[in-house]
């Protein structure tokens, strides 16, 4: 377990690191990991010189209220969905005029609540930055093995990965 933290505030870091290179203020819009990644990346000192806000929009109801997803979207994909993820990553940049850039996540971490089409593991995730002409997103999906607790920590450490990324390609 000591590890997997150690994993978490490293990569929460490097992700720092990216962001402050380029001046950018990171907020994140969280389902299913619940507050977690805000918290891995508020544990890296240092790291209101990049990080924004988070939004924690557990229900369908605080996505919608918070980060202004659509209900027909939510009808129509489901909230562990990527166009659920992309709708939430907007919002955020949306309602948080001084975020450059947005990582959200929405998923089944267990141990109820999968299907046959969206399994125990699945989480959608987006990052969403702002260029000149507008907005960009990019939807990701992984499926994670593990208990809740194991699915929500690599879906962290997922998130703040793919966003460090397309961060520095950007």
């Amino acid at each position: 377990m000591s590890e997997l933290l150690s994993d978490q505030w490293q990569v929460a870091a490097q992700l720092g690191e990216v962001l402050k290179k380029k001046s950018w203020l990171l907020g994140t819009a969280e389902s299913c990991t619940g507050g977690l990644l805000a918290g891995a990346i508020t544990g890296v000192p240092g790291s209101s010189q990049w990080f924004d806000r988070g939004f924690v929009t557990y229900t369908n109801e605080a996505k919608m209220d918070m980060l202004s997803v659509n209900q027909s979207a939510l009808d129509k994909f489901g909230a562990v969905s990527e166009e659920v993820a992309i709708e939430m990553a907007e919002g955020v940049l949306n309602n948080a005029p001084l975020s450059t850039c947005a990582v959200s996540t929405t998923g089944i971490a267990g141990p109820d609540g999968g299907t046959a089409h969206k399994p125990v593991g699945l989480v959608c995730f987006a990052v969403s930055y702002r260029k000149a002409n507008g907005i960009v997103t990019l939807p990701f999906s992984q499926h994670f093995v593990g208990d809740r607790h194991q699915v929500r920590t690599q879906a962290v450490i997922y998130a703040m990965e793919i966003t460090r990324r397309i961060v520095e390609e950007n």
